[in-house]
């Protein structure tokens, strides 16, 4: 039996799971302007997956860095879902910060 797929599966799940609440927490306390580590650290894993010895590390690595680039997009939506009032905003963000997320 081949249990790579599962277990490729699971794990993808997991860092899904783990990279949703990053994203809000990411969003409420710095705002959109995180967006450049989230693809500096797409691009490093990328180029560490190609690397990577075994298959299941390489791929493992690999959905962390596509995750890394997709949470770039949730960022910018995060911060839509914030205006609607979906999620709270962050009473501690300098005025410059709010005008800064606001463009």
């Amino acid at each position: 039996m081949n249990f790579q797929g599962i277990i490729i599966g699971i794990i993808s799940f997991i860092i899904i799971g783990v990279f949703h609440p990053i994203v809000i927490k990411s969003e409420y306390y710095i705002g959109k302007k995180i967006w450049p580590v989230f693809l500096v650290t797409g691009i490093a894993l990328i180029g560490v997956s190609l690397y990577a010895k075994n298959n299941i590390l390489s791929t493992i690595i690999g959905v962390t860095a596509f995750t890394c680039l997709w949470s770039i997009h949730e960022i910018f939506e995060q911060e839509q879902r914030v205006k609607k009032g979906w999620f709270p905003k962050n009473p501690n963000k300098t005025s410059a910060d709010n005008n800064a997320t606001s463009n």
